[in-house]
């Protein structure tokens, strides 16, 4: 079996890429292609830059529809059908809430203090409530520690004698507990789904909680396996609620990924959350971000940037990541603590500016999404604004905040909050007037010249090059201030630029993690029925979905992936994907090298169904030499040759340098 060469496949295959590190090297030009590139290379082009990586027969594919016309189909997503898709990430429920049924289905922790404190009501619903009966009895198991560190500890004399019983009393209890918690597990398993959950709804709070703590992953699939959506969820939330909803919102990121026929949408809505780039485990924001994209980013990833950034700007993730949900001007009503007003009819409440946060950013003016704005999302950092700007632009969006979470954390003006009088932005005056002037400054941002060089520049480096030809630069942001920040057609003057179809742009940038994982799952054909072991791989790799926590987002440059620890956790991640290691993750690697009967005729019709044949003398070599390990020929060193070791070589392909580009 492959695993018992493992020690020796991995060293190798990562000496090859030493061998060839050289085709990494960032800021090096690529040899020149001959002529321009045919229309092979023209599908394999595109699909490499507009998609997460060609599957298998893909390129054959676009190439018989015609290139220009594939590309325009994937400029109109909503004419493609993606109903398989859907059909994966229905089981995702959460995807589907707004966000004060997230809170309600999966209560955050300030919920559950809430109702601990009887400021809140759990549900009555049977389900939920158990959900929140188990997060009670955390909080006050976490209370009571913290009460028992605060008492005094026993003196000298008594710490001699009496630790040694106490610790094999508790390691008796811990041991005690773990096996009745696989008695436990054990006993559920003979029970049909329903009546597997039903058990454990009844169980004391303690007893779920040592079950649910007891179980791994694979214990985990076992006991869900035959529950319906709602059910599965239901009993994960009974150990952490919140990481239900983060696990369904990455694990869809990766199955829209890797089988979306809408590839380019998906390619555009991971470049604007990117860019638009909010932080999913800062406090509100775990519940907050499944809506961001959903409501903010993906409805506007092709269409005017002006849309996009004024949805940006009104979500609550982007108010609560940036801290402008607790901007208060120094001389509004809120600012100054002048009483809010009642109405006169007397039953409506008067509109409260938001409560100062124990351990939060201080009320008062907060500047960070002014600065963030402009520097960021429009202008860039070289946009020619000043401080004063940044001030004045902050004063302009006081005001713009959000409802608690409970209550649904929509966007709200509070006028009460917002600055008065005139502001000055850019050398243009900002009359006073709520917020509208958020409107007029966000209108003003996006027509400006400096956003569109900026945006263009941006999206040239994620399609053409790290570092994109001034020239083409230039003709995209003149198309985006002539169509008023039409996203399409500043993609659609890149596509059909000399400089995206030049021999240079060819296999001339680095695959991010994301990228590199999804092409690889792609590119073998893999069926992926759990996309959480996939996401673990993209941490080790330092690009979890959604967890880049500065504003900036993460770096679409190879040098801020290449180097020697990151090789060698790719190819381990694709020696691991192809040998079948992967739980939830299979591949028959087989079916990409069809009637190959040694390694050398297997290793040519891999090069070709996973590399497009464009493979260096240097890469087919080395690989070439690891062929003769009998690990990889299948056979004992003294035995007649069988059928190779398909999946060990396409390992070693998919961590070769020319998949790593693309």
């Amino acid at each position: 079996m492959l695993a018992r060469g493992r020690t020796r496949l991995i060293p190798a295959a990562v000496l090859a890429m030493a061998i060839a590190g050289a085709q990494f090297a960032p800021g090096k030009k690529q040899e020149k292609l001959p002529g321009l590139m045919d229309e092979h290379k023209r599908a394999v082009h595109a699909l490499n830059r507009l998609t997460f990586g060609p599957r298998p027969g893909e390129v054959e594919r676009v190439r018989q529809m015609g290139v220009d016309h594939w590309i325009e189909q994937q400029l109109n997503p909503e004419k493609i059908d993606d109903s398989a898709l859907e059909a994966r990430l229905s089981p995702f429920r959460s995807l589907r809430m707004n966000t004060r049924e997230l809170v309600e289905n999966f209560p955050p922790n300030q919920v559950i203090r809430q109702v601990a404190n009887g400021k809140a009501i759990a549900p009555s619903d049977p389900i939920k409530r158990a959900v929140y009966e188990a997060q009670l009895q955390r909080y006050e198991d976490r209370k009571q520690s913290k009460e028992d560190a605060g008492k005094p500890t026993p003196d000298d004399e008594r710490k001699s004698s009496a630790p040694s019983n106490e610790m094999a009393g508790d390691s008796m209890s811990s041991a005690d507990e773990r096996r009745s918690a696989s008695q436990k597990f054990r006993e559920l398993l003979d029970l049909p789904p329903d009546q597997r959950l039903k058990q454990i709804l009844q169980m004391r709070p303690e007893e779920q909680r040592s079950l649910t703590m007891a179980l791994r992953a694979e214990r985990a699939d076992r006991l869900l396996e035959g529950m319906s959506p709602q059910q599965k969820e239901t009993l994960m939330a009974l150990r952490n609620p919140e990481r239900v909803v983060i696990g369904e919102l990455m694990q869809a990121k990766l199955l829209r990924a890797i089988y979306s026929e809408r590839q380019l949408a998906e390619v555009m809505t991971d470049f604007w959350f990117n860019h638009f780039n909010v932080f999913i485990n800062k406090g509100a924001d775990r519940f907050l971000v499944t809506s961001y994209e959903r409501d903010a980013i993906r409805p506007y990833a092709l269409g005017r940037f002006e849309n996009l950034l004024v949805a940006t700007a009104k979500s609550p993730a982007m108010l609560f990541y940036l801290d402008n949900w607790m901007s208060v001007g120094p001389n509004s009503e809120a600012g100054l603590g002048i009483a809010p007003r009642r109405e006169k009819r007397g039953h409506d409440r008067p509109v409260q500016a938001p409560t100062k946060a124990k351990g939060k950013v201080p009320m008062g003016l907060n500047e960070n999404y002014g600065r963030e704005l402009m520097e960021l999302h429009t202008l860039s950092v070289n946009g020619g604004y000043t401080q004063k700007d940044v001030t004045e632009v902050a004063k302009v969006f006081t005001g713009w905040t959000i409802d608690p979470p409970k209550n649904g954390a929509e966007f709200r003006f509070n006028p009460r909050m917002h600055e008065p009088g005139d502001k000055f932005v850019l050398g243009h005056r900002i009359k006073e007037n709520g917020e509208k002037e958020g409107l007029e400054v966000l209108h003003r941002l996006a027509e400006s010249p400096k956003t569109a060089h900026f945006i263009s520049q941006k999206l040239a480096m994620r399609f053409v090059a790290d570092d994109p030809p001034p020239a083409l630069i230039d003709r995209m942001a003149q198309t985006f201030v002539k169509k008023h920040g039409d996203i399409g057609e500043v993609l659609r003057t890149m596509f059909r630029s000399p400089e995206f179809w030049s021999p240079e742009a060819y296999r001339a940038k680095i695959k991010t993690p994301l990228e590199f994982v999804v092409s690889a799952v792609r590119a073998s054909g893999s069926l992926v029925d759990d996309a959480r072991p996939l996401i673990n791989n993209l941490n080790n790799m330092g690009m979890a979905p959604y967890s880049m926590q500065p504003p900036t987002g993460y770096s679409m440059k190879a040098t801020a992936w290449v180097n020697s620890s990151a090789l060698l956790s790719r190819m381990n991640f694709a020696l691991g994907l192809t040998a079948g290691r992967m739980r939830g993750v299979s591949v028959d690697a087989a079916h990409l090298a069809p009637g190959a009967n040694d390694a050398q005729s297997a290793l040519a019709a891999l090069e070709m169904s996973l590399l497009g044949g464009d493979v260096s003398k240097q890469t087919h070599e080395t690989i070439a030499q690891q062929l003769e390990d009998p690990q990889i020929a299948q056979r004992k060193l003294d035995d007649a040759p069988r059928a190779p070791n398909v999946a060990a070589i396409a390992g070693l392909i998919l961590g070769s340098p020319e998949f790593q580009r693309k």
